[in-house]
């Protein structure tokens, strides 16, 4: 099912959003020696109704964005303005209210889901606790059609997550994200714990959920072919700033920024001819410590088209051609 694209008024904007976190040594008297940033000054928007990709590789600030905008970390700084209202600033019972408007769905199957507590109740423990249903045997019914919508069988309320596969466990645990109705889910790498054929009904499952409750997804994911089966825009990411922005199709087909043209080379080809025929070059070097990224831009010291002004100046973001944006000195020129 096809949804319409809101694109007058963005369901999410993330301004100048940084997370740092502080490293300390001492045990009686611990003080601060540094900080990891993990998250350093990002923009992005999401528009009601599309998924967003958000994509890099492992440690480069995606996990944490998405912890950031669920206000499961406390921003060190920027905004996070969803449908107009800074959630970045709001207390503890204002966040109440938001967390049945946006869920998320984990990475783990297997650490996400209560061991101790059946099925069923895990679904239903979210209706209950926002009181959305205060009748036991209506959400019980409730559970059961969550059951059914995600493709399991509804008599699988009464089992335990131990007696199910790990396809099965992530279907429950959409289930649970949808058991509040929500407009906005944060997939953490929903489906790179999975084997691949799983993989391909869960994303199936999460676009048809998409058109049929109107869903906006912000999709964290590693897998570039995932991304560009689900995705209508794809945000890259590199050492906890984006170096790209651009819809799915236009950043396939013409990535700009050095990164994402390396990102999409390490691809392999599944033609073994054309594999085998294929140029591959690695990037240079290994990925700074968020510690201490470089200055200027933070991929200068692995970039092929870095000049010594790169190393001075932190490029931002500009668009080159509708919708593309590239944080790169040297590209468009």
């Amino acid at each position: 099912m096809t949804v319409a694209v809101d694109d007058s008024h963005p369901l999410l904007e993330v301004k100048g959003l940084r997370m740092h976190f502080p490293v300390t040594e001492g045990i009686i008297t611990s003080h601060k020696i540094g900080e990891v940033k993990a998250v350093d000054g990002i923009d992005f928007t999401v528009r009601r109704g599309e998924t967003l990709g958000l994509v890099g590789e492992s440690g480069c600030g995606k996990t944490t964005t998405g912890r950031c905008i669920l206000r499961l970390e406390k921003p060190t700084a920027g905004e996070i303005v969803y449908d107009g209202v800074d959630i970045a600033k709001m207390g503890r019972k204002d966040l109440l209210a938001l967390r049945r408007r946006i869920q998320v769905i984990f990475q783990d199957p297997y650490s996400s889901l209560n061991p101790r507590m059946k099925v069923g109740e895990i679904i239903d423990e979210p209706i209950r606790v926002h009181g959305l249903e205060r009748d036991a045997a209506r959400r019980t019914a409730r559970v059961r059609e969550l059951l059914s919508v995600c493709g399991l069988d509804p008599k699988f309320a009464d089992r335990y997550p131990h007696e199910m596969s790990g396809g099965q466990r992530q279907r429950v645990g959409i289930a649970r994200a949808l058991a509040l109705e929500p407009e906005f889910i944060v997939c953490d790498e929903a489906v790179s714990a999975l084997d691949v054929s799983i993989q391909a009904q869960v994303i199936n499952l999460l676009e048809d959920l998409r058109g049929r409750f109107r869903l906006t997804y912000l999709f964290i994911a590693h897998d570039l072919s995932v991304v560009r089966h689900l995705c209508q825009r794809v945000a890259v990411m590199y050492l906890g700033r984006i170096v790209e922005l651009a819809g799915c199709d236009e950043l396939f087909d013409n990535p700009l920024h050095p990164y994402t043209q390396a990102l999409l080379a390490a691809v392999p080809v599944p033609d073994p001819s054309v594999e085998a025929d294929r140029e591959f070059r690695p990037v240079r070097g290994e990925v700074p410590s968020p510690i201490n990224p470089p200055s200027g831009c933070v991929f200068h010291p692995r970039c092929p088209l870095a000049v010594e002004g790169c190393k001075q100046v932190r490029p931002e973001l500009r668009e080159l051609c509708p919708g593309h944006w590239v944080a790169c000195s040297e590209v468009g020129l």
